[in-house]
């Protein structure tokens, strides 16, 4: 069974408190539910991580190395991070960046991405359907990592 790791970063346990009117009123437990149940529906499986630490998050995607694909929303280190970013250029596995809401409609420093460039894509704005969005790709294509 093809499997793919999603792995959520900072503050993203507070999904459904914090600023609802940017990133939703669901959960980070809806939100995986709902991840679970597509997953199942298409007969993958998912392992979804969610960590407030930057080293936590990139010994995640080390870990991913060989897998199927990986879905990740780095949240706010998605504009400081060398070091995800460097994790993300570092494995075989393909991944996608997520993003619940539309980075590019916020405040001026969240326009940059130094992650996007070592991903198959980006995926912003589009709350929880993302995530789908990009499993979806991943199941529906044969993905290459192109590093």
């Amino acid at each position: 069974m093809e499997s793919f790791r999603i792995i959520h970063g900072p503050n993203l346990n507070l999904l459904g408190k914090r600023k609802p009117d940017v990133y939703g009123k669901l959960t980070l437990n809806e939100i995986n539910r709902k991840i679970r149940d597509f997953a199942e529906s298409k007969g993958v499986s998912v392992e979804i991580i969610q960590s407030n630490y930057e080293g936590d998050i990139i010994d995640a995607i080390q870990k991913s190395g060989g897998g199927s694909g990986v879905i990740l929303n780095p949240g706010g280190f998605t504009h400081s991070s060398v070091a995800i970013r460097d994790a993300v250029e570092s494995i075989d596995a393909p991944v996608i960046e997520v993003h619940l809401s539309n980075i590019y409609s916020r405040e001026p420093f969240r326009h940059k991405s130094l992650i996007a460039p070592v991903c198959v894509g980006q995926i912003s704005g589009l709350g929880y359907h993302g995530y789908i969005l990009a499993l979806e790709y991943f199941i529906n294509k044969n993905v290459k990592v192109h590093h």
